[in-house]
């Protein structure tokens, strides 16, 4: 089965996504945080970034949950603008 390709929007999904991970890692290390979420740092590294921008769900899971952040939130990251579009 071949994936389509992401789309623009998911792709910015993606990069914020990847953006509040980074935040919510505040002063935690990088390898510490991908390492107790049980994925290698340089999978980390590409999705804070934006370079894997649709983790899988259970990626997400973990990394929700060594962060200390709601699933609902992340979940609110991933359709920012999706809901702004709706909205307008």
């Amino acid at each position: 089965m071949v994936r389509p390709p992401l789309t623009p929007e998911q792709i910015a999904a993606g990069q914020r996504l990847g953006a509040a991970l980074r935040v919510a890692r505040g002063g935690r290390s990088l390898v510490e945080v991908a390492l107790a979420a049980g994925m290698s740092p340089e999978t980390l590294r590409k999705i804070e970034v934006g370079r894997l921008p649709a983790p899988a769900f259970g990626t997400v899971v973990c990394l929700s949950e060594v962060l200390g952040v709601a699933l609902s939130d992340l979940a609110d990251v991933w359709l920012a603008d999706l809901r702004l579009r709706e909205a307008s």
